[in-house]
């Protein structure tokens, strides 16, 4: 359940089944509960920092990005790939580390699954191509 919602218990009536969920007995319903403090604040300041420490962190990646695809030579072309798929990668990983997929099916795991070693496999060959590029051709 999210929060601001309990379970109530109500009678069973032929002329409104209620759908059972899981973890919710056939009998009950989610209803919105109303905030039990209405004093309580929005924490204005701590959600500004946390912003402007997103906006930083998505400025430098790309400050970072641009540094090394200057290094990358006549293949900075396969630069924006590598970095697509990192963000895919780590955001995926830190996904798994924060247990976001705890409660999810055996079938999105394994897709998540696929989907990481597709990302990071054709990240190796792309990362191979380049090396294999620079010995045959030089940089």
């Amino acid at each position: 359940m999210h929060a601001g919602y309990r379970v109530k218990d109500v009678p069973a009536d032929d002329a409104a089944p209620v759908t059972p969920q899981p973890g919710v007995g056939a009998n009950s319903v989610a209803e919105l509960d109303p905030p039990a403090d209405r004093t309580s604040h929005v924490p204005l300041l701590t959600n500004y920092l946390f912003s402007a420490l997103a906006g930083v962190t998505w400025y430098f990646q790309f400050f970072f990005y641009t540094m090394g695809a200057s290094q990358m030579g006549s293949y900075k072309f396969s630069s924006w790939t590598i970095h697509m798929a990192s963000i895919i990668i780590f955001g995926s990983m830190w996904g798994i580390f924060l247990k976001e997929w705890k409660n999810t099916g055996g079938l999105s795991k394994f897709l998540l699954g696929m989907a990481l070693f597709t990302l990071i496999g054709s990240t190796l060959i792309i990362g191979y191509g380049n090396l294999l590029g620079v010995q045959l051709t030089g940089p």
